[in-house]
């Protein structure tokens, strides 16, 4: 590569990190700060197909944020088999590369089990802060999804991420900091009653229910709690107008 091709690359990859940089700090509070990075994470990071964190609260670890089921489908069999790349980032406070799950001898149990449901490449950042060990978790469907450049604007922008978060974090005073990583925590289990009730009713995949759920909070402007809440709540389908009585139609007496 010429010379003057890397300084185009160099300046590129410096704008790009300032922009992550100014998004992350901008993000506000704890709860948005943690759905701006995995947002990011997809959208700048080549190769990253799903995005979700790892937080923990007390001795448990849950995803707490993420960008589409399938990120959460692959944590839990991190939990369920007690190893995998982001349990280690979590536990060792650095970085894990599996470049292809189906032969990654370190995971074997794991491994196997993630390129079932479609996963083959991960990369898990530590996402620590003074509150808690966390993770940030990037998947890809591909093998060596993420090359060496890759690997290393990731790490930079766990870096920026851990940053952003433990900054939002000295802005929230105690009741507040709780409250939002119980809402943060709370958010993923309410999501999971709605996606269990489109994946029943509709007979499609956890990722396709988590799908709907994201277009129709993206279509009709509402929080993705709030989707996921009103379909528990109601029944009806996001988007969907309720059953109307037709005109001139009265219902029988009672």
């Amino acid at each position: 590569m010429k010379v003057s091709e890397v300084e185009g690359v160099t300046t590129e990859l410096t704008a790009n990190l300032s922009e992550m940089a100014r998004s992350l700090f901008a993000a506000g509070g704890v709860e948005e700060t943690l759905q701006a990075i995995v947002d990011l994470a997809v959208t700048t990071i080549d190769g990253c197909d799903v995005a979700g964190i790892f937080l923990t609260s007390g001795d448990q670890i849950a995803t707490s944020v993420y960008t589409d089921g399938l990120a959460v489908e692959v944590d839990d069999l991190q939990l369920e088999s007690g190893e995998g790349p982001c349990l280690d980032a979590v536990g060792l406070r650095t970085s894990f590369y599996a470049e292809d799950l189906i032969d990654d001898d370190r995971w074997v149990t794991f491994g196997p089990k993630a390129v079932g449901i479609g996963v083959r490449c991960a990369l898990a950042l530590n996402l620590s802060t003074d509150e808690s060990p966390g993770a940030l978790n990037l998947y890809a469907r591909y093998p060596r999804a993420f090359g060496a450049t890759d690997r290393a604007k990731a790490v930079i922008f766990g870096t920026l991420a851990s940053l952003a978060l433990g900054q939002a974090h000295v802005h929230e005073d105690e009741d507040r900091r709780a409250e939002h990583l119980h809402a943060a925590l709370g958010t993923r289990e309410l999501i999971g009653q709605a996606q269990g009730i489109l994946m029943e009713r509709e007979h499609v995949s956890s990722s396709q229910a988590f799908d709907i759920l994201r277009r129709a909070s993206q279509h009709l402007n509402i929080r993705l709690r709030d989707i996921a809440q009103d379909l528990i709540d109601t029944g009806q389908r996001p988007g969907r107008q309720p059953d109307r009585p037709q005109p001139g139609r009265r219902d029988p007496p009672a």
